[in-house]
Formats: C-alpha cells, sequence, structure tokens
C-alpha cells in the first residue's frame, strides 16, 4: 500500500489513468466482502483446533487430516483477505499496473501449500494402512458432523464469489475440507458399526486425490500471470497477423501479448506506417480490430514511419539548443 500524500497518490493516479475510448480496467482488485472472508477465518480456524483434539482422542487420522486441512484453509483465507485489502489499491509511484496480481501471487502460494499437507496425509496413511491403530468412531462421526455444517456454510458463502481467483483459491481449501469431513464421517461410521479400521486412511488418500486436482486447476489459471503469459486462447502471431493486416501498416514487430491480472489481457506493439498524418485512422482501426478478435481494449501502440515529414521551425529550434531529447524518430 502507498504511503505517499495524497497529492502525490492524486499525481500518479491521474498519469495511469485511462483516457477517452481507453480500456475500463483501473489497475485495481474488484473487492470482496470481508465480513464473509472474517468469520470464515474465525469458524476455520476455531474448529480446526476442536478437530485436532478430537482426532488424536479418538486416533482417527481422517480427523487429523481434516484438522490439517481446516489450519491450512484459515490461513488461505486469511492471505485471502489480506491480500483482496492490498489489491484495491491502483497503480502507484512504484506500482504503475496496480495491486492486482497480489492476489494471484496469494492464491498460488495456497495451492503450494495444499499440496504440501496432501503429502503430509497421504504419508500418515500409508503408515496406518502398514500398523492399523484404534479408531473411537462415534467421537469421530460426531466431531465430523459438526465440521461438516461449518465447512459447508462457510462454502456456501464464498462460492458467491466466481470471479475473483483468490476467493476460489480458498473455496478450493474449503472444499478439500468440506469432503474430509465427509470421509471423517464415512469412517467414523464404518468403524463404529463394526468395520476394518483401515478405512480410516483409505479415505484420506482419496480425498487427497480429489483436492490436488482442485489445487491443480488453481496453479494451472495463476502460473501464466506470474509468467507474462499469451492470455489461453489467443494465439500470439493471429494477433500481429491482425496488426498488420490493418490497412496503412507495413509491418509490426517489438510485439507482446500478456495477461495482466484474471480477465485483464494486454497488447503493445511498435508499429510500422508510411506516415504519421495517417496514424489517428490506423489507431482507431487497429484497436477496433484487436477488439473484435480478441476481446482485447488495453492496447499500446507506437507509430514508426519511413518517410521524412517537415519538421515545424519551433521543433527544430528546439532541436538546436537541447539535440539529445529531441531528435526526430
Amino acid at each position: 500500500m502507498s504511503k505517499e500524500s495524497p497529492e502525490v497518490i492524486a499525481k500518479d493516479r491521474a498519469l495511469s489513468h485511462h483516457g477517452q475510448g481507453d480500456s475500463l480496467y483501473n489497475h485495481a482488485a474488484r473487492q470482496v466482502k470481508s465480513s464473509v472472508l472474517g468469520v470464515a477465518v474465525l469458524l476455520t480456524l476455531s474448529f480446526s483446533a476442536i478437530e485436532l483434539i478430537g482426532g488424536l482422542l479418538g486416533g482417527s487420522l481422517a480427523l487429523i487430516g481434516d484438522a490439517g486441512h481446516m489450519a491450512t484453509d484459515s490461513a488461505s483465507l486469511l492471505f485471502a483477505l489480506v491480500a483482496n485489502w492490498l489489491a484495491r489499491e491502483g497503480a502507484d509511484s512504484h506500482h504503475s499496473f496496480g495491486h492486482a496480481r497480489i492476489e494471484v501471487l496469494a492464491a498460488f502460494v495456497n495451492a503450494l501449500v495444499m499440496f504440501v499437507v496432501i503429502a503430509w496425509i497421504c504419508v500418515e496413511a500409508i503408515e496406518r494402512l502398514a500398523n492399523p491403530t484404534e479408531v473411537s468412531g462415534g467421537s469421530v462421526m460426531l466431531i465430523a458432523a459438526i465440521g461438516l455444517v461449518v465447512n459447508v456454510g462457510v462454502a456456501l458463502s464464498l462460492s458467491r464469489d466466481r470471479e475473483n481467483v483468490n476467493t476460489r483459491a480458498a473455496l478450493v481449501h474449503v472444499l478439500g475440507d468440506l469432503l474430509g469431513s465427509v470421509a471423517a464421517i464415512v469412517s467414523g461410521a464404518v468403524i463404529y458399526f463394526g468395520g476394518p479400521t483401515m478405512v480410516d486412511p483409505i479415505l484420506s488418500m482419496l480425498i487427497c486425490v480429489l483436492v490436488a486436482h482442485a489445487a491443480w486447476g488453481v496453479l494451472k489459471e495463476t502460473t501464466p500471470v506470474l509468467l507474462d503469459a499469451v492470455p489461453a486462447g489467443i494465439r500470439f502471431d493471429e494477433v500481429g497477423d491482425v496488426i498488420a493486416k490493418t490497412p496503412g501498416v507495413l509491418s509490426v514487430h517489438d510485439l507482446h501479448v500478456w495477461i495482466m491480472s484474471p480477465g485483464q489481457n494486454a497488447i503493445s506493439a511498435h508499429v510500422m506506417i508510411q506516415s504519421h498524418r495517417h496514424w489517428p485512422g490506423i489507431l482507431n482501426s487497429i484497436r477496433t480490430e484487436l477488439k473484435d478478435h480478441f476481446h482485447i481494449d488495453h492496447v499500446n501502440l507506437q507509430p514508426e514511419w519511413t518517410q521524412p515529414d517537415p519538421v515545424p521551425r519551433g521543433y527544430r529550434q528546439a532541436a538546436k539548443q537541447h539535440p539529445a531529447s529531441s531528435r526526430e524518430p
């Protein structure tokens, strides 16, 4: 968050502001309800402690694993809350593209943490299969049932925001928790009614597979953003062809197409034309074509022309006084 004075911040925002006809994107993340994330953090953190104690006393790996899920959920939800709060800031002196990628980074880290938790649970499950331990089915069912209610409530709250990638990453954690609660209930019921104790670690590994699939989806969505990759569904060469085929354009070079933040893409390029006199019309045509073909309106184009044009007298006089800063393009 910027610590500059209000006057400096206002000047920075004016410099990064888009003019008439430019992209509507303001380089700031869309605000999510802080109250929803805050309540979710308190609920998941409190109940993770209850599940951990219950799992240790009842000897249930499924319950302990669910407690681990809920603990990481609390951290991810808190991370999501802080990240969204920071990402609401627009562009400033130190971040000309704004802070929206903070949310992407938070989602990426959350997915990586989820894989660490999954690996730990799988290792513990294999150990339990080799050396079965006694599990208290009744207490496991009771605690897991309460956890299921908590997870359903949190998941319903988060599912209302389907556009924010950071919230969706946190939802992955909560859904994993919800499935973990279901697995713990099934495990407790089977053991309570005389079934084998190995059902507990087996169900734990099954849930890990489902959660890993969801976490992998978050990584696939956030990694291209962090790498400034070409947006999915857009071919780099096709963007160049659309610009090059615009009437008045001779060639295109230094072309870049990248993802600024989820759902917000950008294009920059150098465009060779014959004369600067035709540039306003050419620029308008290129922007229209790019928006129609690729739905991208955040476009930055630099014209370069081959034919020398008459230089105004005032410009020639300024060039003599400041030759280094007043060269013709």
